[in-house]
C-alpha cells in the first residue's frame, strides 16, 4: 500500500488514518469492555443481593408464622397472612430479576451476554418461580430451608459465571492496553522510520548535493529514484537546475578562456606595436639599420620563416632591399632590386590596401620563381604607407600555407605603418639637418663675404696701391699702404676669430644668463671694452634653438660695438616677465638708423635680422638718451590668454624698423 501511494502527503495522511482507526477502535474496543465490566460488576452486585434478599424472604416467613402462634395460639398460619408477610420482598425480588434479565436504565447492570452466563440466568429466572409460590404459601419447614438453599445455589452459579467472564474480560482488557502500548511504540518506530527514510534521507542527498555545488562540483546529480514524489520531483528539478549551471559555468568558462586568450593576444599586439613605436626612439640612424631590426622584429611577432622589407624606389619602378631576415643567400642576391610587375611582391602596391596573402604555387611561369625555388608556399605582402604615400612593402615567407584574419591583418598594417611612418620621419629628419646646414653655410658664406671678403677685397686694392707706389718710388705712398694694409691684416685677423668664436657658441645651460656671462667675458678680452649685465624678473627658460638665435644676435650687436661704435662701456639688459626681451646699448658715437630698412652697408644688422626672423622675435634699433645706439629684440610670448594682447616691447628713443 505503501509503495503504491507515492506522494507524502498520501503516505502521512496513510499512516495517520490508520493509526487513528486502529486507536479508534481500541479505544471503542476498550470503552466496551469496560462498561462490560461495570454491567457484570452491577450484576454480581444485584446477585448477592438476590442471595441476602433470599435469606430475608425465608426470615420473613419464618417470623409471620411465629407472630401468628403467638396472636392466635394456632399452629397454621392462613394464606393471607403469609403473603401480606412476605408480598414487599417478593415484590423487590421480582424487580431484580427483571433487572438481571433486561438490565437497569438508571445504572451499568446486565449479565454478559455469553452462553453460560445466559444459562445460569435462565436456571435464576425458572427457579424464582417456584421458590416464589413456595413462599408465599403458608408452612414449609424445612422444604423452604432447602429449597431456599437451592434457589441459592442457582444464583452463587450465576455470580461465578459472571465473576469468570468479568475475569476473562479483565485480562483481555489487560492485554488491549498492553497491545495499545506496543501499537504506540510500533507507531512511533514507523513514523520515525518514515520520516527518515521519506523525508531525512532526501534532504540530506539534497544538502549534499547543494554543498557540492558550492564547491563548483556542477557535475553531482542526485538519484530520481525516490518512493515519495514530491521529493522525486524536487530531485528532478535540483538535477535540471545542475545541467542548466553546469552548461552556464562551462559557458562562461570557455568564454572567459577566450576572453583572456584575446586580452592576451591583444596585449601581444599592444607589445608589438610598443616594441616598433620604440624602434623610432632607440633604434639606428640609418635606414638600412632599421629596415634589418624591423625584420627581426616582424619574423618574431609574425612567426614568419623569413621577412624581407623593401623601400620603393624614387622612379617608383624598382623596390630596393631594404632589410631582410632568414633569407636564402641567393634570394638576397637576386632580389636585391625587384622590378615592379616581375614578380607578385610589388604589385597593385599602390592600389590595394592591407595585407595580402599570395600562394606562391598559383604564381604561375610569369613569376621570378625565386619563392618557390627556396621552398617557400605563402608570402604574405603588406604595403609600407606613410601618411603621405606608399614608401614600400612588407613581405613575410612561409614555408607552409598560411590564413591572415582580419585582425592579424589590422595588426600587420598596423605595425609595417608605424615603421613606415618611422623610415618618413628619418627622411624628414635628414632633409632637416641638410637645410640646416645649408642655412648655416649660406649664413657663413655671408658672413665670409660681408667680412673677411670685404677685407680682403680691401687688401688686394692696397696691394695694387703699394705696387704702383714701390713702382713709382713713392716712400709716403708705400708706408700709408703698408699701414693700411697691416690694419686690415689685423681687422681680417680679429674677424676671424671672433666668427670663430660665433660658430662655437652653445647654451650649454638652461639659463641664458650663464652664457651671456661668457659671452661678455670673451668680449672684454678680445676688445678691452667695459661690460655689465643685468637680469629682471624670473621666466620659463628659453628653449636650445631659440637661445642659440639669441647669443649670437647679441653677439653680432656686440662685433658692431666694437667695430664702428668707439665706445668704452657696453651694457646688456634682460627682462623675462611677461615677454623675454634683450637690450644692448653702448656709448659710443651711434649713427642715425634709417626709417624703413636697414642699408646693404650694414652686413651685421641684415645678419641680425635674419636671426630674428627665425625665431619670430622683433629687433629694434634706436639713439640711446645721452649718445651711442641700443638695440632692442623682443620675443613672442609663447602663451596668449583668450582676450589678452601681447605686451609691447619697452620704447626706444628713436625706433627702427626690424
Amino acid at each position: 500500500m505503501f509503495q503504491r501511494t507515492r506522494s507524502l502527503v498520501g503516505k502521512l495522511a496513510l499512516i495517520q488514518t490508520t493509526f487513528l482507526v486502529v486507536a479508534l477502535a481500541s479505544i471503542a474496543f476498550t470503552l466496551w469492555v469496560s462498561w462490560q465490566l461495570e454491567g457484570g460488576a452491577g450484576a454480581i452486585n444485584e446477585a448477592g443481593r438476590m442471595r441476602m434478599m433470599t435469606y430475608r424472604l425465608v426470615l420473613a416467613h419464618y417470623e409471620a408464622g411465629s407472630a401468628a402462634a403467638v396472636a392466635g395460639g394456632g399452629p397454621q398460619l392462613s394464606d393471607e397472612s403469609v403473603e401480606a408477610a412476605v408480598r414487599g420482598g417478593v415484590q423487590s425480588f421480582d424487580g431484580m430479576v427483571r433487572n438481571l434479565r433486561d438490565g437497569d436504565p438508571d445504572r451499568p447492570l446486565f449479565v454478559p451476554d455469553n452462553a453460560i452466563c445466559q444459562e445460569r440466568l435462565a436456571a435464576v429466572q425458572q427457579a424464582w418461580p417456584l421458590f416464589r409460590q413456595q413462599l408465599l404459601q403458608p408452612g414449609g419447614g424445612a422444604a423452604l430451608r432447602q429449597q431456599a438453599d437451592a434457589f441459592v445455589f442457582t444464583v452463587d452459579e450465576l455470580v461465578g459465571a459472571i465473576e469468570r467472564t468479568i475475569a476473562t474480560r479483565t485480562a483481555l482488557l489487560g492485554g488491549l492496553c498492553f497491545g495499545l502500548v506496543v501499537l504506540v511504540v510500533g507507531a512511533s518506530v514507523v513514523f520515525v522510520s518514515g520520516t527518515f527514510v521519506w523525508i531525512i534521507q532526501p534532504l540530506q542527498r539534497l544538502r549534499d548535493g547543494l554543498r557540492e555545488m558550492t564547491a563548483r562540483q556542477f557535475s553531482v546529480r542526485i538519484d530520481e529514484r525516490n518512493s515519495v514524489e514530491e521529493f522525486s520531483t524536487l530531485a528532478a528539478g535540483f538535477n535540471q537546475m545542475a545541467d542548466a549551471l553546469e552548461r552556464s559555468y562551462k559557458g562562461l568558462e570557455l568564454k572567459v578562456a577566450d576572453k583572456t586568450a584575446s586580452l592576451a593576444l591583444q596585449n601581444a599586439r599592444l607589445a608589438s606595436l610598443y616594441e616598433v613605436a620604440m624602434m623610432g626612439i632607440q633604434g639606428a640612424d640609418t635606414l638600412e639599420s632599421q629596415g634589418q631590426l624591423f625584420a627581426l622584429k616582424m619574423a618574431q611577432i609574425a612567426g614568419a620563416d623569413a621577412v624581407a622589407v623593401r623601400l620603393a624606389a624614387e622612379d617608383g619602378e624598382r623596390l630596393l632591399l631594404l632589410g631582410q631576415t632568414r633569407l636564402p643567400k641567393s634570394m638576397q642576391e637576386a632580389e636585391r632590386c625587384v622590378r615592379m610587375g616581375s614578380c607578385a611582391c610589388g604589385e597593385h602596391l599602390q592600389t590595394m590596401a592591407g595585407a595580402r596573402v599570395i600562394p606562391v604555387r598559383s604564381l604561375g611561369s610569369g613569376s621570378l620563381g625565386h619563392c618557390e625555388a627556396a621552398g617557400y608556399q605563402t608570402v604574405v605582402a603588406v604595403p609600407m604607407r606613410s601618411a603621405l604615400r606608399t614608401i614600400g612593402e612588407v613581405e613575410l615567407f612561409y614555408y607552409g600555407e598560411r590564413r591572415v584574419e582580419e585582425a592579424e591583418r589590422q595588426h600587420f598594417d598596423a605595425l609595417v605603418g608605424h615603421f613606415a611612418t618611422q623610415i618618413e620621419n628619418l627622411r624628414l629628419a635628414a632633409r632637416d639637418r641638410e637645410m640646416a646646414i645649408s642655412e648655416e653655410r649660406n649664413l657663413l658664406a655671408q658672413e665670409l663675404h660681408d667680412s673677411i671678403a670685404q677685407s680682403l677685397a680691401f687688401l688686394k686694392i692696397q696691394v695694387q696701391l703699394l705696387r704702383t707706389a714701390m713702382a713709382k718710388q713713392r716712400p709716403d705712398d708705400m708706408n700709408r699702404s703698408l699701414e693700411e694694409i697691416d690694419t686690415g691684416v689685423r681687422e681680417s685677423y680679429a674677424d676671424v676669430r671672433e666668427l670663430l668664436l660665433h660658430f662655437r657658441t652653445r647654451p650649454g645651460h638652461e639659463d641664458i644668463e650663464h652664457a651671456l656671462r661668457t659671452t661678455l667675458s670673451k668680449f672684454e678680452l678680445q676688445s678691452g671694452l667695459g661690460t655689465h649685465l643685468t637680469v629682471e624678473g624670473h621666466g620659463v627658460p628659453l628653449p636650445p634653438d631659440q637661445q642659440i638665435q639669441v647669443l649670437h644676435v647679441i653677439q653680432e650687436a656686440l662685433s658692431n660695438v666694437r667695430k664702428h661704435s668707439g665706445a668704452h662701456h657696453v651694457s646688456v639688459r634682460v627682462r623675462q616677465e611677461p615677454q623675454w626681451y634683450f637690450e644692448v646699448s653702448d656709448d659710443g658715437k651711434g649713427f642715425e638708423p634709417q626709417a624703413q630698412a636697414v642699408p646693404e652697408n650694414h652686413v651685421g644688422l641684415r645678419i641680425m635680422r635674419e636671426r630674428a626672423d627665425r625665431i619670430g622675435a622683433k629687433l629694434v634699433l634706436g639713439r640711446r638718451p645721452g649718445g651711442g645706439m641700443q638695440v632692442g629684440l623682443t620675443l613672442a610670448r609663447a602663451t596668449t590668454a583668450p582676450g589678452e594682447e601681447p605686451s609691447d616691447p619697452p620704447p626706444s628713443p628713436s625706433p627702427a624698423s626690424s
